[in-house]
């Protein structure tokens, strides 16, 4: 089976084929560290974590790379109401980063460059424009000569003649209509310094970087002049991602990436979400709700990652109903591997059985058409939907016909191809005092005190143990030989 992805740049689906045999090298534009993340940010960290994971598990050994823009004016203003420096806004909401993307069980990438570690790359990067006559100085400020370059518009589809100037919302009026631009649809690599603002050294006086030169040259400082996979929300299509080619290529002459992908935005309720309209929510808001991390990570893989997402109560409900299916086919093995038999009830044991080869061909085929996750997931449901029926009938008939080694292979199935989702259920942490007041040790001594009642048909007093017990939400289960096993409603 081969991989599909859907290409921005070239408008369809293509074969992947990374640039070296068996490696892939990923770049994801990351946040501006100003504020706490959002469920948007939470969508294109999930997606991008998950894609990655998948490659992992076909095989590829991935060099992930996001990236943190701690140089701009939102840091910039952040930092002048809270009398505070930049440096110090970036640190905290990059902290609250890791927080945040912990609980989604975001992996971490394998390097995470920052704008205010790149700035000799960046310096060395628009000193190469300037040298081939795609960049000019104007006053401090250094401009990118958009009309130089011949295929910009190539990603986002878009003329010249149809853009407006400063679309990008990223710079300032003064910027995108001063009388210092050649051009209109000219942008700013190098920013000369403002009273008061932070500012570095550079050949052009001081100053600080433009937004799309930041990420041109993480990418080539961290992964090369060309990589496998540029990925990022679809709001950077235009004019970040187009930006970031037009600089790059220009001093390469080589494609920036091969695949360009990029996920769709967060709708709340139908609309666009924005503090102005009031319906704004933040990650560790909507978790702390509470909302199972688990609920909000499925919300996202449930959807076609390039399409809009509903976010609405009745769709986060739904996902949480979702999770409580597969998180009881992820438990399948700590509920009742004992009970089967096994050996090792663990997740992850030491030698654990291959993957289901039929189920794993599903998913795969599935996950193949262009990072299909929704598809993937549906295989994984109708497996934890097997063993939840399993589950039942041990439950109420204390064995299944079904074989113990075949039950442990669909589990083990299950839970890998979970986790290449990023999807793991842990178990509740046993108490030993239920909410109904009884303990684990005082239910076994009525079992055991009704058993003797048993053995000296005493069957008035088993009855009652039975009831009471029954009434307290605690079912028992007599089984052959005189065993009796128990469960909380």
């Amino acid at each position: 089976m081969t991989l599909h992805l859907y290409n921005t740049l070239t408008r369809r689906k293509e074969s992947f084929e990374p640039l070296e045999t068996g490696k892939v090298r990923m770049y994801c534009c990351g946040i501006t560290v100003y504020d706490l993340c959002h469920l948007g940010h939470a969508r294109t960290c999930i997606v991008w974590d998950t894609a990655r994971r998948y490659l992992q598990w076909r095989g590829y050994d991935v060099n992930y790379v996001q990236n943190f823009t701690d140089i701009d004016d939102k840091i910039l203003n952040r930092a002048r109401r809270e009398g505070t420096s930049m440096e110090a806004v970036s640190e905290r909401f990059i902290d609250a980063y890791f927080e945040d993307m912990a609980r989604l069980n975001v992996q971490e990438a394998d390097a995470y460059p920052r704008a205010t570690h790149t700035l000799d790359g960046i310096k060395r990067l628009v000193y190469e424009l300037e040298q081939k006559g795609y960049a000019y100085q104007a006053d401090g400020d250094v401009y990118y000569s958009v009309r130089r370059f011949e295929e910009y518009g190539k990603l986002s589809g878009r003329k010249l003649e149809d853009l407006q100037a400063g679309a990008s919302g990223r710079v300032d009026v003064a910027d995108s209509v001063g009388p210092k631009k050649k051009d209109p649809f000219d942008f700013a690599v190098w920013k000369s310094a403002k009273p008061e603002e932070p500012s570095w050294e550079s050949p052009w006086g001081p100053g600080r970087p433009g937004w799309h030169i930041e990420c041109s040259a993480m990418v080539r400082d961290m992964l090369g002049e060309t990589i496998d996979i540029h990925t990022g929300g679809s709001d950077l299509v235009f004019p970040h991602h187009e930006n970031e080619i037009a600089q790059s290529e220009a001093v390469t002459g080589k494609s920036l990436a091969r695949y360009w992908l990029h996920n769709g935005m967060v709708k709340v309720d139908g609309e666009k979400m924005s503090k102005s309209l009031g319906n704004f929510t933040t990650i560790r808001d909507l978790l702390d709700r509470p909302v199972d991390p688990m609920a909000v990570r499925l919300f996202v893989l449930m959807a076609q990652y390039r399409k809009p997402v509903d976010f609405t109560d009745d769709a986060i409900a739904s996902a949480t109903n979702g999770w409580q299916t597969l998180k009881e086919g992820l438990l399948f093995g700590h509920n009742y591997g004992i009970q089967l038999g096994w050996q090792d009830q663990s997740a992850t044991p030491s030698n654990p059985l291959q993957v289901e080869e039929t189920i794993a061909q599903q998913f795969q085929e599935a996950v193949d058409d262009d990072f299909n996750f929704a598809g993937g997931l549906a295989v994984l449901f109708e497996v934890a939907k097997g063993l939840r029926r399993e589950g039942n009938i041990l439950v109420h008939q204390g064995k299944t016909e079904t074989p113990a080694s075949e039950l442990e292979q669909q589990w083990r199935s299950l839970v890998e191809l979970a986790q290449v989702l990023g999807l793991e259920a842990q178990p509740e942490e046993e108490t030993e005092v239920s909410t109904d007041g009884l303990s684990d040790g005082e239910i076994e001594a009525l079992i055991q005190q009704r058993a003797e009642a048993r053995k000296t048909k005493n069957f008035e007093l088993s009855d009652r143990i039975r009831d009471d017990l029954q009434a307290q939400g605690i079912t028992l289960i007599d089984q052959g030989g005189g065993v009796t096993t128990w469960h909380r409603n």
